[in-house]
């Protein structure tokens, strides 16, 4: 398996980290795994809704040190 891909939205506000998570999933392959980093708490309601919308599954949601979310998100197969 590959590894994951990195999708660095720290420091921005709603839309962007979506957006870049838009950009990132069209570049991927079927199945590849995705993480986002966020800090705009907006983001713990974008992204599941956007992952829904998709298909992608989100696997994890977790906190981390200075105010980051991270996310890990499946591709649809």
């Amino acid at each position: 398996m590959s590894e994951p891909i990195l999708v660095d939205a720290r420091g921005h506000h709603c839309p962007v980290p979506t957006l870049k998570l838009r950009k990132a999933h069209e570049a991927a392959s079927a199945g590849a795994e995705l993480i986002l980093l966020a800090t705009d708490p907006m983001a713990r309601i974008d992204v599941p809704h956007f992952a829904g919308q998709i298909g992608a599954s989100v696997l994890e949601i977790a906190d981390q040190e200075g105010g980051v979310i991270r996310f890990r998100i499946r591709k649809a197969p």
